[in-house]
């Protein structure tokens, strides 16, 4: 069996209202002692919305550290006080300009499990109708609509590079298939 780290004492070193910055002091039984710097957050949720005739929306925006555009289903963190569900509701009418009559969670997965605890929920959206809702000031959107191969694709080609798109995918691409045969019967 693995030795579990003990905290022996954590710090904030930094913090803003999407994340926390934190140090700990650790202790591995009948090893090492150290520091560890992590990124602490509420969640985030990223959906993937099929529209009537079976496209996936996704979103085009500008990154920041990779000072590129980059593909991705819409995403975005979990306020305080709020929850997955409704945080998913919310992000995809301010990203997508749509509402869903049905969201589903379908898994969940850490993004980046050495620098953050964020866990990220995964719903499949669907029954999209028009219901925009105002954006961020510091995001810009481009709507997307992509066939189920089209994103299989597009991520072998690397032009989504997204590596939360990618994990999301991975986990709803088995639902997705089966909401868009469903949908066509």
């Amino acid at each position: 069996m693995l030795k579990k780290w003990e905290t022996l004492e954590s710090n904030v070193i930094y913090q803003n209202p999407w994340w926390t910055y934190r140090r700990d002091e650790f202790q591995i039984p009948e090893g090492v002692s150290g520091e560890y710097h992590y990124v602490q957050t509420h969640g985030s949720t990223m959906i993937l919305p099929i529209t009537a005739d079976g496209k996936l929306l996704l979103v085009k925006q500008y990154r920041y550290l990779g000072k590129k555009e980059s593909l991705e289903f819409p995403c975005g963190a979990i306020k305080p006080g709020s929850d997955a569900n409704e945080t998913a509701h919310i992000e995809l009418r301010e990203e997508t300009g749509f509402r869903a009559g049905m969201l589903n969670k379908v898994g969940e997965f850490n993004p980046y499990n050495g620098v953050t605890d964020e866990i990220c929920e995964v719903f499949v959206g669907a029954d999209l109708a028009p219901a925009p809702a105002p954006s961020d000031e510091t995001e810009e959107f481009e709507l997307v609509e992509c066939l189920t191969s089209e994103v299989d694709d597009l991520i072998r080609r690397n032009e989504i590079w997204d590596g939360m798109t990618m994990a999301a995918w991975l986990l709803a691409r088995a639902r997705v298939v089966q909401v868009i045969s469903g949908a066509s019967s």
